[in-house]
C-alpha cells in the first residue's frame, strides 16, 4: 500500500514575501538611523545640522528633477525593453551630471542668500550625490521590477550602516558638519556599487528608443506632483532657515529626522512593494480593493498607533535619545508625530493614483493640498519653530479627508471602507497616545529611562485594551497578524532559485 505524500503547504503570496523581506530590512535601517542620531547628537551642534539641512533642501529639489519621475513610471510600465531601459539610464545620468555642475555654480548664491559662507563647500561636495543617484536609478528600477527586494534592502542597509560609521568616526575626530556631508556621500557610493552589481546588467550606447516617450510623459506628470509636494513639505525648513538662525533649524531638523526618517523608511518601501502588486491587480477590482483595505489596516494599527504613543511620550523620549541639550525638540517631535499619523492614513490613496497611472489627477490634487500646507506653515511661523510644526500638523490633518473626497471624484476605490477603517485605527491610537501623555507628565520627576519606559508602557497597555473592547478591532488585528505571520514564514524559508521570465529579465 502506497502512502500519498503529504501536501506541501501553500507558500505565502509574493506580496507577503516581499513585504516580509522589506520590513525586516527596514527594521535594521531604523535601528541604524536611531543609533546614528543618538551618537551624533552628542558629538555635533544644532548649527551643524542646520547648515546641512539648508543644502539638503536644494539637493532634494534637484533629485526630483534628475529622476524626472522615471523611477516610478518605469516600475509601473507594463514592459521595459532593453533599449528603453538604456535610454532612461542615460537620461537620468546626463541630468545628474548637469545638476552637479549647476549646484556647484550656484553654491556662492546659496551662501549669500542665507549669509552662511560654509554653505559653499557643503553644496559643492553634495553636488556629487546627483551623479551617484543618476547612475543608480535604473539598476534600482530593474531590481524592483524583478521584485528582488532582498537585494534592494541589502543595498540600502549596507549604505546606511557604512555612512553612519563614517559620520560617527569623523564627528569623533572633530569634523563637525563635514561628518554629515561624508555620511551622505558614503551612503550614495555604497548603494550605487551594490545595486549595480546585483542588477547584473550594463547599459548600451546612448540612443533614443521607441517606447521611451510614454514613460517620460507619465514621469513628467509625477515630477510636477513631486516638485509641488516637495516644495510644500519643505516650506517649514525654508521658513525657519530664512526667518530664524541655523540653530533653530537644527532643532527642527532633529525633531523631523528623529521622526520622519524612520517613518519614511517604512512608508517608502511599503510603496515599493505595493506598487507592482497593485499594478497587476488593477483589472481585478475586488482583489485591488481588498489589498488596499488590508494595507491601510496594517499601516494604521502599527505605524499610526506607534506615532500616537511617540507623541505622548515625546518629552522623556527626546531627553533619552538626544540628551537634555535638545529638550526644545520635544514639542516639535509630538506635533510632527501627529502629522505623520495623518499622512499615513492617507497614504494608500497615493498608491491608487500611481498604480492606475493617474499622474495628471495626482498633480492637481497635490497643488491643492500643497497650497493648504504653505498657508498653515507660514501662519504658524508667527509663533516660532513650534508654531511651524503646529502648522505642518494642522495641514496634514486637513489633507486626509480632502484626499478621500478628491480620489472619489476621479476613480473607483473603496472610500467608505477606508474611511471606516481609519476611524477604527484612530479609536485605538488616540487613547494610547493620551495614556502615554498622562504618564509622561506625571512621571517627569523620575529618571529619564524610567519616565520613558513608563510612558511607552502606558500607551501600549491602552492599545492592548482595544481588541478586548471591540469585536471589529479584533477582526482587524487578526487579519494584520495573519499577514504578518505569512511574511515571517516566507522570509524565514529559503527562496528557491528561479529563472527570470523574459519580462523580468528586461526590467528596479
Amino acid at each position: 500500500m502506497t502512502t500519498a505524500p503529504a501536501p506541501t503547504p501553500a507558500a505565502p503570496p509574493p506580496a507577503a514575501r516581499a513585504a516580509g523581506i522589506t520590513l525586516a530590512g527596514q527594521a535594521l535601517r531604523i535601528a541604524i538611523q536611531f543609533g546614528s542620531i543618538v551618537l551624533l547628537a552628542r558629538l555635533l551642534l544644532p548649527e551643524d545640522y542646520g547648515l546641512l539641512a539648508i543644502v539638503l533642501v536644494v539637493v532634494g529639489v534637484g533629485e526630483m528633477v534628475r529622476d524626472l519621475g522615471i523611477s516610478t513610471a518605469a516600475v509601473q510600465a507594463g514592459s521595459l525593453p532593453p533599449a528603453v531601459r538604456d535610454a532612461l539610464f542615460w537620461t537620468t545620468t546626463a541630468i545628474g551630471c548637469a545638476l552637479c555642475g549647476l549646484l556647484v555654480a550656484a553654491s556662492g548664491l546659496l551662501s549669500a542668500l542665507f549669509d552662511r559662507p560654509q554653505l559653499t563647500g557643503i553644496a559643492c561636495a553634495l553636488s556629487v550625490v546627483f551623479v551617484l543617484n543618476g547612475l543608480a536609478t535604473m539598476p534600482r528600477v530593474t531590481l524592483t521590477r524583478r521584485m528582488r527586494f532582498g537585494a534592494l534592502v541589502g543595498a540600502d542597509v549596507t549604505g546606511q550602516a557604512t555612512g553612519a560609521l563614517v559620520a560617527v568616526a569623523a564627528a569623533w575626530w572633530g569634523a563637525g558638519y563635514w561628518s554629515l556631508v561624508a555620511q551622505q556621500l558614503t551612503q550614495g557610493v555604497v548603494v550605487l556599487i551594490v545595486v549595480a552589481g546585483r542588477a547584473g546588467w550594463l547599459p548600451g550606447r546612448p540612443r533614443w528608443a521607441a517606447g521611451t516617450g510614454p514613460v517620460l510623459r507619465l514621469g513628467g506628470h509625477l515630477l510636477g506632483t513631486q516638485l509641488v509636494s516637495y516644495a510644500s513639505n519643505n516650506v517649514d525648513a525654508v521658513t525657519i532657515g530664512l526667518r530664524f538662525d541655523p540653530s533653530a533649524l537644527g532643532l527642527y531638523n532633529r525633531g523631523f529626522q528623529l521622526l520622519m526618517t524612520p517613518l519614511n523608511q517604512v512608508r517608502s518601501p511599503a510603496t515599493t512593494v505595493a506598487l507592482p502588486v497593485l499594478s497587476r491587480l488593477r483589472d481585478e477590482p475586488e482583489r485591488f480593493d481588498e489589498y488596499l483595505r488590508r494595507a491601510q489596516l496594517a499601516l494604521g494599527l502599527t505605524v499610526v498607533t506607534g506615532l500616537a504613543i511617540v507623541a505622548g511620550a515625546a518629552g522623556p523620549l527626546v531627553d533619552l535619545l538626544l540628551g537634555p541639550t535638545w529638550s526644545e525638540v520635544a514639542p516639535i517631535l509630538a506635533l510632527l508625530a501627529i502629522a505623520g499619523a495623518a499622512q499615513t492614513l492617507a497614504f494608500v490613496g497615493f498608491w491608487v493614483y500611481l498604480s492606475r497611472g493617474l499622474g495628471a489627477e495626482l498633480f492637481r490634487f497635490t497643488l491643492v493640498t500643497s497650497s493648504l500646507r504653505v498657508v498653515c506653515v507660514l501662519g504658524g511661523s508667527h509663533w516660532g519653530v513650534v508654531g511651524v510644526a503646529a502648522g505642518y500638523a494642522l495641514a496634514a490633518c486637513l489633507e486626509w479627508p480632502v484626499s478621500l473626497w478628491w480620489l472619489s471624484r476621479v476613480t473607483a476605490f473603496p472610500g467608505r471602507s477606508l474611511c471606516l477603517g481609519a476611524l477604527r485605527i484612530l479609536a485605538c491610537a488616540v487613547p494610547a497616545g493620551g495614556a502615554s501623555l498622562v504618564v509622561a507628565s506625571t512621571a517627569a520627576a523620575l529618571p529619564t529611562v524610567l519616565a520613558t519606559a513608563a510612558s511607552l508602557l502606558a500607551g501600549v497597555a491602552a492599545l492592548a485594551l482595544a481588541p478586548l473592547l471591540s469585536r471589529t478591532v479584533r477582526a482587524d488585528l487578526s487579519g494584520v497578524l495573519a499577514f504578518g505571520r505569512a511574511m515571517l514564514r516566507r522570509t524565514a524559508a529559503p527562496t528557491p532559485p528561479s529563472t527570470p521570465s523574459g519580462r523580468e529579465a528586461l526590467s528596479s
